[in-house]
């Protein structure tokens, strides 16, 4: 009869609710949430959104700051961390997370002349900015401008990824471009959703 009432019991009790930590990867992501908000939802001008990332392109950023490969004095102890907690289900836990847009303010301006001057990166990102991961191309959506215009004076400058080959057109391409116009261009791909 006992176990008639626990089953009972447990049939009629009100369902509890998951919470935000309840999703797998959900509590070893945590300690990216520093930097990059809770559940990938980076506030800041400067931290990529992680929310909605791509799996593979996760990974990938995350094993080459581990191995030093995309420098960052920052990023590369907690590369390291993640690697040891679960890559996999920190990345599945990002990309199940629906992204918010950055809440930065874009100027209107910006972001036309960077819609006028993105046509040169839609070769790669596509006219949508969504990437092609079959080519290893990340999506440019959304994320924080002052991120996005800080990844493209570090190509520039040849301080992301030394050395990676598979980026070298990129590479190539951002010398072509004047300093002033990446604020444009990161304006213009934050806006797009």
């Amino acid at each position: 009869m006992p176990t008639l009432v626990c089953l009972l019991l447990l049939l009629l009790a009100p369902a509890v609710a998951a919470g935000p930590l309840d999703a797998p990867g959900a509590t070893s992501a945590l300690a990216c949430s520093a930097c990059h908000g809770l559940g990938g939802q980076s506030p800041s001008n400067t931290m990529p959104i992680l929310a909605g990332i791509a799996p593979w392109y996760f990974k990938k950023a995350i094993q080459d700051y581990a191995a030093g490969k995309r420098p960052s004095p920052e990023m590369e102890p907690y590369a390291k961390m993640v690697l040891q907690f679960g890559v996999d289900e920190i990345a599945a836990y990002f990309a199940g997370q629906a992204r918010t847009p950055s809440p930065v303010k874009l100027d209107a301006a910006a972001v036309e002349r960077g819609r006028a001057a993105a046509a040169q990166c839609t070769v790669c990102h596509g006219a949508s900015g969504k990437g092609d991961a079959s080519k290893g191309v990340p999506d440019l959506t959304g994320q924080p401008p002052g991120y996005l215009r800080n990844q493209m004076l570090l190509f520039k400058a040849d301080r992301r990824s030394p050395g990676d080959d598979t980026i070298k057109a990129v590479k190539a391409l951002m010398k072509t471009i004047p300093d002033e116009q990446f604020a444009d261009l990161a304006a213009y791909w934050s806006s797009v959703r």
